[in-house]
């Protein structure tokens, strides 16, 4: 379920190099704990063998909290819980997508692969944000309108699957265009976080997992069309 949420701050508060770190640090705990926790939810999923249906509701649900929920309850205690309900969620609706790629004849080989480059992205980016400490606020107008467009387009091809005209190259076009994006996303996310623009751990955790989550289910895309073997 890729979406076009943000939850980077626009406001104008700027955190001391203190703060910065303890939100860094914050950040990266709740989003290891997060990313952990979704993947249990993702293997109960698979587990279950949990149709598309219940996949798609999950999902859903997932956006609807991200959407109307996490924005307010960001600063209380409950902002914590609402995280791991929309991690947790997600993972559920990536259960049968999982499926579906493992059933290839080198399913393994293509989900362990867009997993692979998932976390050498984010770790590759993050940590030239890390190191750098250099400020791409001016990627944000451009990452912003790029996924809006992104995210019109895929439902374009989603609606036109459903009608009964699919359009292959249109759905391989956008998940290039997520993919491209989530790594523009994750760069400008953590200079956000070094820099003291995101003051909010509990945002900048969920910001950062939408960007891991939409990059690794766009690699899985790309991946499995050019790679995948049917049976």
């Amino acid at each position: 379920m890729q979406t076009p949420y943000n939850v980077s701050t626009l406001g104008t508060t700027v955190a001391t190099p203190a703060q910065a770190n303890k939100v860094l640090r914050n950040t990266y705990l709740l989003l290891a704990m997060t990313l952990l926790f979704s993947a249990v939810t993702a293997g109960v999923s698979m587990a279950m063998a949990v149709p598309y249906g219940a996949s798609l509701i999950s999902s859903l649900i997932a956006l609807a909290l991200l959407w109307f929920v996490v924005p307010r309850t960001a600063h209380s205690a409950a902002g914590i819980g609402v995280v791991f309900a929309v991690t947790g969620l997600l993972g559920f609706g990536l259960g049968p997508v999982l499926n579906h790629y493992l059933s290839l004849a080198n399913g393994s080989q293509v989900v362990m692969l867009a997993l692979g480059i998932t976390g050498a992205a984010f770790t590759g980016l993050s940590g030239y944000a890390l190191v750098s400490r250099k400020d791409f606020s001016f990627m944000r107008s451009f990452l912003v309108v790029g996924v809006l467009v992104a995210f019109i387009a895929g439902i374009v091809s989603l609606v036109a699957a459903l009608v009964g005209y699919p359009m292959p190259a249109l759905a391989l076009t956008v998940s290039a265009m997520f993919a491209f994006l989530m790594c523009g996303m994750i760069l400008w996310q953590t200079s956000e976080i070094v820099n003291g623009g995101e003051t909010n751990y509990v945002l900048a955790t969920v910001g950062l997992y939408v960007s891991i989550y939409n990059l690794f289910t766009s690699l899985l895309h790309l991946l499995g069309a050019f790679m995948g073997e049917r049976e």
